[in-house]
Order: structure tokens, then sequence, then C-alpha cells
């Protein structure tokens, strides 16, 4: 038996803290570890989880700097702005390879190229209804869009967020 990826690794520790009800943040947090590693050291992930209000609050960002978490906190899902906001708007994959030519980054591109990042990518975490839950963004450090690999691992580990949003509070 071949050993596990660490998506694998990652989905199965995740489902065994969902059953003991673990806190959502430290599922969260696992699952974007898991995506980090499989991407390599030139990407960062962030988990944003729609709150009562309709307003995107982190959910994982382990290797974003508090500064820009706070100033993306409460962003309002719109289908013009960013990818995560984006995604979450329309519940389909936004792929932005290169901040200065995406119009939807005009009023936001400053904080990640600030940070050193080029591109992003946004999947939404959809309920087993279809339900938007919350976004999976990968910010990569060149121009570029994600590999096949990369598009498989998340849906995967976006499929286990959406379960671990439901289950937790």
């Amino acid at each position: 038996m071949s050993p596990l990826s660490p998506v694998e690794a990652a989905s199965h520790r995740a489902h065994l803290l969902i059953r003991e009800g673990a806190p959502r943040g430290e599922i969260l947090t696992l699952l974007a570890r898991a995506a980090e590693q499989a991407s390599g050291p030139r990407t960062t992930v962030s988990i944003l989880v729609i709150d009562e209000e309709g307003l995107l609050r982190n959910g994982a960002s382990p290797n974003l700097p508090r500064d820009y978490l706070d100033a993306i906190d409460r962003l309002k899902p719109h289908p013009k702005v960013g990818t995560c906001a984006a995604a979450a708007a329309t519940g389909q994959v936004v792929m932005t390879p290169d901040f200065q030519a995406d119009e939807k980054w005009a009023e936001l591109r400053h904080l990640p190229l600030a940070l050193g990042y080029q591109g992003a990518w946004s999947t939404p975490i959809k309920s087993a209804k279809g339900n938007v839950l919350g976004t999976f963004g990968t910010y990569f450090r060149d121009r570029r869009e994600p590999t096949a690999d990369e598009i498989e691992m998340v849906r995967v580990l976006a499929g286990v967020a959406a379960q671990a949003i439901e289950a937790t509070p």
C-alpha cells in the first residue's frame, strides 16, 4: 500500500477532526497547510467563510499577515471584486494569473502586490445543496494559472472544507 499524499492525509485527518467536533479553524488550517505543501513554497492559501451577514471572513490563512487579513475582512461577495469575492458571488472558479492585468483587482491589487504575490485563483466552497459557504483561494508569487493537479487538489480539499464549515460553528 502506497503512502497517502498530503491531500489524502489532510482529508483523512480533517474527517477525523470533524467527527471529534474539533474547532472549525483547526480543520480549515489543516486543509490550507496541505494545499500549500502540495502546491509548493511559492503559494499561499486563504480559506474565507461567508458569515451570517453574507460577508467573507477569514476561516484559515496561516501564512498571510494580520494586516492583509484585516484589509480584506468583511468583503462582500461581488462578481467584479478580486478572486475570492468574485468566486463567492458567482459560485464559479475565478482565475487571475496577473493582478496588474485584471480589473477585478483595481481597488485591491496593491495589497497582494505589496506582499510579493503576482496572481491568484479561487474556487467556491459549496454545500451539498450547492450553496456557497466560502472560498478556497490560492495566491501565487508568479504570474500563472493553477495546474490541473492543483485544481483537482483544491476541488477535493474544498469538499472537505464544506463539510467542516457545515459541521462546526
